[in-house]
């Protein structure tokens, strides 16, 4: 299993970035991904998910402000962020969980600064 994101890095507040996240080593279209950030001093953070059914949700802190999309065909996950603040400045992660209970794999996260 590998999960790779990218697309991070420095934006200015109220800025745009979208994320990434490639998938191999399991079927894709069967995983329920996840996107989850962790900033410094804070626990990892659950922000957004997206089910095989493209059923969607997400955390009041992005709600509205950020959108998770997937692409069975490219086995990607991405996460378009608009409308960036200071606070959402972190390191996010990637994760697949295949089943109720499962133990979400993650990836090895990708950094975002959001500074003017």
């Amino acid at each position: 299993v590998q999960l790779v994101e990218s697309g991070g890095g420095l934006v200015q507040p109220g800025g745009s970035l979208r994320l990434s996240c490639a998938a191999s080593g399991f079927t894709f279209s069967r995983a329920t991904m996840k996107w989850a950030r962790q900033a410094p001093g804070k626990s990892r953070e659950l922000i957004a998910s997206i089910t095989g059914g493209y059923t969607t949700d997400y955390s009041d802190s992005v709600k509205g402000r950020f959108t998770i999309s997937r692409d069975n065909a490219k086995r990607t996950v991405m996460l378009q962020m608009d409308s960036l603040k200071p606070e959402d400045t972190a390191i996010y992660y990637c994760a697949r969980v295949m089943y109720y209970g499962d133990d979400p794999y993650w990836g090895q996260g990708t950094q975002v600064t959001v500074s003017s």
